[in-house]
């Protein structure tokens, strides 16, 4: 027999089961070393090659004093939690790995950073540790304090393949960006409405969010509906529901393709229409938690705020794979839109019994699934 790869046991500690995680087990000291020394090399990289990991927009974050006592705090949380790990457990893959980790994070930490172009080609790797971090620190508590299904773990099937499209999503951001607003670009170097984009952009601020998150719910209301109802575009939009678990990562899940058509078709227009860009940033980042929060394995009764938004039971049902939640539910952030148009469905008290699509035809594996539209 063949022995296990370094890859097979670490995912096998990460994925243990629940009884071996226990208070006391090392188990979870090895996972936040883990954790730690991840986010620390990302973040000294970032910092060590700012023109190629980081987004201009984020800069300043990192240029801040306080980031390399952050930093330095990180590492040091790491390092002890991961020599906790080592005497607590047996396996002693985590805290060996978190080790090992932050030792390099230090080692790029010390060069300073190599000054590069912030124009040009970046990737979000700042982005990408900041989204997981943010709405991983958030969510976590919420669905292991709260859980629609008790039985998920944290590390469950597919969780490698989410936590992939959260990635790839991220260091792609100025690929997605510029060729979703190549359109808008355009209309734009026209000079187009310039009486109208100003008066928009006088509107208050809190004016200028509703509108947006009014006005892409209702363009991604048809948007999502053609993307089940269209068998091409259908085969894109399987990937994101191939999921059978339903936490805050799954949302995640979407093809690269469909990513690009989503912001070009919503979010991106608001820009030609005369929306503050601060304003639109503001939309996006309420997206970002939104989307987690719908997703999320939380079984919260939020009948009070049903009628009004979208709520985790809501979206839930649109994931469901029975029949009676295919082809329901198909607005992001208001019901009312299903309600207008007949796809509503919101059984009394009732969530779906399991999710994903009957005979699950989507294969495994982001590459796979990247294809998976363009193969008969």
């Amino acid at each position: 027999m063949n022995k296990p790869t370094f890859r097979q046991k670490l995912r096998s500690e990460l994925e243990t089961k629940p009884e071996e995680r226990k208070l006391g087990s090392g188990w979870l000291s090895g996972l936040l070393a883990f954790l730690f020394s991840v986010a620390a090399l990302f973040l000294s990289l970032c910092r060590a090659f700012p023109g190629v990991f980081i987004m201009p927009e984020l800069r300043p974050i990192f240029d801040h004093p306080w980031f390399s006592l952050g930093l330095m705090a990180v590492m040091v949380a790491g390092f002890a939690l991961a020599l906790l790990n080592l005497v607590l457990r047996p396996n002693r893959i985590l805290g060996l790995t978190a080790i090992g980790l932050t030792l390099i994070a230090g080692f790029i930490a010390q060069f300073g950073s190599v000054e590069t172009s912030r124009e040009g080609l970046f990737f979000g790797l700042d982005f990408f540790v900041l989204n997981v971090v943010l709405t991983g620190l958030l969510f976590v508590p919420i669905e292991r304090a709260f859980p629609l299904k008790r039985e998920q773990r944290l590390f469950r099937t597919e969780w490698r393949e989410d936590l992939f499209y959260y990635f790839v999503s991220s260091m792609m951001v100025q690929v997605l960006t510029y060729l979703a607003m190549a359109p808008a670009n355009a209309i734009n170097a026209a000079n187009a409405w310039e009486g109208f984009r100003a008066a928009v952009f006088a509107l208050p601020m809190v004016v200028q969010v509703v509108l947006i998150m009014f006005f892409t719910d209702f363009v991604q209301y048809w948007l999502h509906r053609a993307f089940h109802r269209v068998p091409a575009l259908w085969r894109f939009h399987a990937v994101h529901h191939s999921a059978k678990s339903m936490d805050w990562i799954a949302g995640a899940r979407m093809h690269f393709l469909e990513v690009i058509v989503l912001r070009g078709v919503t979010a991106i227009p608001m820009f030609t229409l005369g929306f503050n860009p601060l304003a639109i940033q503001i939309y996006l980042l309420i997206v970002y938690f939104y989307s987690a929060f719908i997703h999320a394995n939380v079984g919260w009764n939020l009948k009070a705020a049903e009628p009004y938004v979208a709520t985790p039971r809501f979206h839930h049902w649109h994931h469901g794979e029975e029949r009676e939640a295919i082809d329901v539910n198909f607005a992001i952030h208001f019901p009312l839109f299903d309600r207008l148009f007949g796809t509503h469905h919101m059984p009394e008290t009732r969530w779906p019994k399991a999710y994903g699509i009957k005979g699950h035809p989507v294969p495994l594996g982001y590459w796979k699934q990247f294809l998976y539209p363009f193969k008969r």
